[in-house]
């Protein structure tokens, strides 16, 4: 998923935006209203985290402009206050939520999970495979008898490994299809994710996340049911 992130404090702004990266998001960091804009337009994101009080374009008049663009974009406002009039504001052009600064950045995650997955989920999307069945929508894995709550990345990787089972898919695809671009450092993080998948399904044996030496991976399923 494709975060927008635009605030103006540099510092605070590359942390926020390196954390989020670190969690599985590939993040676009605007540091003025203008340059979100911009990249907006470029490069259209799932989700835009705008703080509120920026040079060139502050983050009201920069919602506006992109709900005017897309209705049903998910939006989270940043704000050093928390005045009612703002916070009205904000909702009445279409936020999502609001978070007040200061806050710790995995608030922040969890609102992005949270929001993501009511924007972006059927109530219908639900993939089985062999034993194992995945409830996209909660989040939920069900292999056997255990029960996995996953974050909304581990569960997009997943579903793409389910909907292509016993097919190789190259790494440079994976990561384009669920991080949004094929880098080094996104591919050592995804190493990690499908370590967290092989742990989770290791109760159903009939499936197996294999390596695929020199090219990428497979869901492969030995005898399924």
């Amino acid at each position: 998923m494709k975060v927008l992130l635009a605030e103006d404090d540099r510092d605070f702004g590359t942390i926020l935006a390196q954390y989020v990266s670190i969690n599985g998001f590939v993040v676009k960091h605007a540091h003025d209203g203008k340059e979100a804009w911009e990249m907006f337009q470029a490069d259209k994101p799932d989700i835009c985290v705008l703080d509120v009080m920026m040079p060139e374009m502050d983050g009201f008049s920069l919602a506006e402009k992109i709900k005017e663009k897309d209705i049903d974009i998910p939006i989270i406002f940043l704000t050093a206050r928390s005045l009612k009039e703002d916070i009205v504001r904000g909702l009445k052009i279409g936020a999502d939520d609001y978070i007040t600064k200061p806050f710790d950045p995995e608030i922040l995650i969890l609102r992005l999970n949270n929001i993501l997955k009511r924007a972006y989920s059927s109530s219908n999307d639900e993939y089985t495979v062999s034993g194992t069945v995945l409830k996209f929508n909660t989040l939920e894995l069900v292999c056997g008898d255990t029960k996995e709550k996953l974050t909304l990345k581990e569960a997009q990787l997943l579903k793409y490994f389910m909907i292509n089972k016993n097919k190789i898919l190259a790494r440079e695809d994976i990561l384009t299809e669920i991080w949004g671009e094929d880098d080094y450092f996104l591919g050592r993080s995804m190493d990690v994710f499908i370590s967290r998948l092989r742990k989770y399904v290791q109760n159903d044996r009939n499936i197996d996340i294999r390596t695929v030496r020199g090219t990428g991976f497979i869901l492969e399923v030995l005898n399924e049911q």
